[in-house]
Formats: C-alpha cells, structure tokens, sequence
C-alpha cells in the first residue's frame, strides 16, 4: 500500500479503530460493542496484512444472511475501494461450502459458533488452511461458548479435552448441568490470549426502564400450582411446556399493549421486540386500534421502517436481533423477555450506532411480578442465559 492509500484509509478508521489494528493477528476474536465499527476495523487489518507475492488474499466473509442480503458488507468494502477485489460474501448457513479454500482470508461475522455442529467443524476445517478474524459483540455467555476458538488456536486439542479439564458437573439434577470450572486462571489467560477489545467512548447514554405489567394470577397459579393447560384444558407434560404456559399467561395480557400505548405519546416512533406469534397479532391489533403505520420483520415479512412522523416497527427477536439498524428513533420497547443474554444485547444495539442522531436511548422492558419473568430477568441480570430445561418453578 502506498502511503497516500494509508493515509485515506486511516481516516477511515475512528481512534478507537486504529488503536487495535496492531493488536490483532490472524486467529483474534475483534470484540466491541455493537455498532463500534467491527467490520471496517477488520477490512482495513485484510487490505493492510493479508497479501501474498503483494497481491491481496481472495477474501471470504461469513455473515448473516441479512447482512449478506442487504449487502452491508460490500458496502463496507467500497469505503476502501475493495470492490474490484475477489471477495464472497455469504451467510453461515452455508458455510460448509468452504472447507476446502486455501491460502484465503476469512471474517467470520457474529458469533455462531456454539457446541460441536456442523458448523462448528466446517470452521475448523477452514482455519487450518487459511487466515482468518472473528468479530463479535458478545463472544461467549459461558466459558463452553470459546471452546471452538480455543481448538482453533490449539490451545485445547478437542472438546473432551477441556471439558476433562476444567468442567465440573452438577449429579443431582436430570439434565447436564455444569456446577463450575475450574483451573479459570488458564481460562482467562486463554481468553486473553485470543480476544482483542475495541475500547471506545460511548457517546449515547442508555436510559433502561423495567416497567412494571399486571398478569392474571388466577390463571398463573392454575398453571404453575397444578400444572394444568389452561390453553389445551390438559394436564401439563414437562417444565419446557409449563414454562410456554406460564410466558403465555404473562405476556398475553392485554394491560401490556396499553401500556405501550402510553408509551407511544412519549415516543411516537417506536421498535418493539417481540417472542411469539400472539404477541405478534396483540401488536398488529395495537397499531390498528390507534391508527400508528406499521412495519414488520420476522422471518415471513421483511418491511422497510415507516417513513412518517409516527409508526410501530415490531420484531421477531430470532430473525431480526442483528445485521440492520435504525437511527431514526430513540426508543425501543422488549415486549416480552428473550432467554439469551446475546440475542437481546444485539436487539439493544439496532439503535445505538456511531451514526445516531440522539445522544439518549431510551429501553423499556416490560416485566411483570411473576415467577417466570423474575428468574428471566435475574438471569440477564447476570449476563446469563435462562434454560428452561432447569427451571424450577418457585
């Protein structure tokens, strides 16, 4: 690279940007905050390092399917005039189509990588043979979710191993439950070892309300206390279903979507993240009876955000957690609360981009007084994932 290339190319980058650029090495998981800027980071360390005989490396990314859809990459690519490069952009749906790329530079975009699936071994057949940076916002609920990294950069040998190694299980419960790591001193070193944090001034401020709902108690002891279905009219076969009871009772209740309509003269404009199909049509039926424009994503609907003064945007959490934004509103709404810590970190973040014009953010969680919505939310309080499989109503 020229100098003069080097000098626009660095404009490119914000300070907090470059002053991770040094850091990172192939292998590195790129941590920052969502909407910190992790693509160009990563683009500008591929154009600078990844060359051979001073030709760029062919350049792989593997994304969501909506940032692949939409095309975001490339147009991260175009800020450094990398389009003429040969570059695929593709999703981790299909990212078994690579395992036989050599001598390439992949950016593995968001955290997929959990367990020991098919993808999970698609990436370490690629790594073995290329280059490659994973970017994340949240790389890891539990120490479990670094194993895949950890392997890759041969710090561990296999899953066995570090399982053997630092897992001790609980025995008095029906489900695999871990009780606690041990040997966490290497744990951190290795984490250490293969993140690099990309430390930036938060510029917006976030304003997180936990605003209080009513629930039919009547029909959550019915459920709870006796296990009985009071949807199917059947006793209650197992804690999975108890607990999509027990969430169907709280979160159906029509005080929620009145409370958002309180919200809605606060705010006019506002994304509302949402679990199930019935508090889909509660929300639909919510814009309807106030007359609000409407716009949907979830994994059948794909609308743009309304462009007028005031509209209701709602979202699956599964289909739309990550990979677009909007900095056309202050506010969001978390209809009802999703198990993992992640996918609503993510959600969080659809708002709060480098870009936005408002310096406060504004999220309301609505949660109700019952069992299930409290041990959820202690859950998140503590940067965890809830898992119902475990749950013991209490």
């Amino acid at each position: 690279m020229d100098q003069k290339a080097h000098v626009v190319m660095t404009r490119s980058l914000l300070q907090h940007q470059q002053e991770v650029i040094d850091k990172l090495s192939s292998g590195k998981i790129l941590v920052g905050g969502v909407g910190s800027g992790k693509s160009r980071t990563a683009l500008y360390y591929y154009y600078y390092n990844e060359r051979i005989d001073n030709r760029l490396k062919k350049l792989y990314i593997i994304t969501t399917a909506k940032k692949r859809d939409d095309k975001e990459w490339l147009k991260e690519c175009a800020i450094f005039d990398l389009l003429n490069t040969d570059i695929v952009v593709d999703s981790w749906n299909n990212i078994g189509k690579y395992i036989r790329i050599k001598d390439a530079f992949f950016i593995f975009d968001e955290q997929r990588l959990v367990g020991s699936g098919a993808w999970v071994k698609s990436f370490h057949e690629i790594v073995k043979t290329n280059t490659w940076l994973l970017l994340s916002a949240t790389p890891g609920d539990t120490w479990m979710d670094y194993i895949p990294v950890f392997i890759a950069n041969k710090l561990y040998k296999n899953r066995t191993e570090f399982i053997r190694r630092h897992v001790v299980w609980n025995t008095f419960t029906k489900y695999p439950k871990i009780d606690r790591y041990i040997e966490v001193g290497r744990l951190m070193k290795c984490r250490q070892e293969v993140t690099v944090m990309m430390k930036y001034r938060i510029r917006t401020k976030h304003h997180i309300k936990y605003v209080p709902v009513s629930y039919d108690m009547d029909l959550y002891r019915m459920a709870a206390i006796e296990r009985w279905h009071v949807y199917k009219q059947e006793p209650i076969k197992d804690v999975g279903e108890l607990c999509h009871v027990l969430r169907r009772i709280v979160n159906s209740d029509p005080r929620r979507t009145y409370t958002i309509e309180c919200l809605m003269r606060k705010h006019p404009r506002l994304i509302i993240f949402y679990n199930f199909n019935y508090e889909r049509d509660m929300l639909i039926e919510l814009a309807e009876r106030t007359r609000t424009p409407l716009g949907e994503w979830n994994g059948h609907k794909h609308q743009e955000i309304p462009d007028t003064e005031k509209w209701l945007y709602i979202v699956q959490y599964m289909a739309g957690a990550e990979g677009w934004e909007c900095i056309t509103t202050d506010a969001m709404i978390f209809y009802s609360q999703h198990y993992s810590y992640k996918i609503r970190t993510q959600a969080a973040g659809r708002i709060d981009r480098l870009n936005t014009p408002f310096n406060d953010l504004y999220y309301y969680h609505l949660i109700s007084s019952s069992s299930i919505d409290r041990d959820i939310r202690k859950a998140f309080d503590n940067k965890q994932s809830f898992n119902e499989n475990i749950y013991t109503f209490s």
